[in-house]
């Protein structure tokens, strides 16, 4: 499953995303990893949720990208969320085709791991394409 919070930079995506990993911690069994593209967001996370700063990795596209959630999922099986904050940016996606492409690739990854999904994308949500919409849980 793949949840989307879309907005215009600075609308407060992030906020949502922090607030939502912090009560899903309280009630799910199994684990979830927050990826940013900085550590900046540190304290604001329960301590229980694992942040993971992408800028640290070597990972220059969005196949790289994939393929590190793989890799991370594949060393814990106990992952049931992962929220992706500035998911245009930390997955290297500038096209429309290239974010709904990359999202197929999410949803089999989803699928095959039992791995919820929620990511923050930087647009209106009337700017995604009609596929997507169905998706977005929050618009700011």
């Amino acid at each position: 499953m793949i949840e989307i919070v879309t907005g215009e930079k600075g609308k407060g995506k992030t906020k949502v995303l922090l607030d939502q990993s912090n009560e899903d911690i309280k009630t799910i069994d199994g684990s979830i990893i927050f990826i940013d593209k900085s550590s900046k967001h540190m304290y604001d996370l329960d301590s229980k949720v694992r942040l993971i700063n992408i800028s640290e990795y070597p990972v220059n596209n969005t196949g790289e990208f994939l393929g590190f959630l793989s890799g991370v999922i594949s060393q814990n099986n106990d992952i049931e969320e992962m929220f992706l904050d500035s998911y245009l940016t930390i997955a290297y996606i500038d096209t429309d085709s290239g974010l709904e492409s990359s999202l197929e690739e999410l949803e089999k990854i989803s699928e095959c791991f039992g791995v919820k999904f929620v990511i923050s994308v930087s647009r209106k949500k009337e700017e995604l394409p009609s596929e997507l919409q169905s998706k977005v849980i929050a618009s700011l």
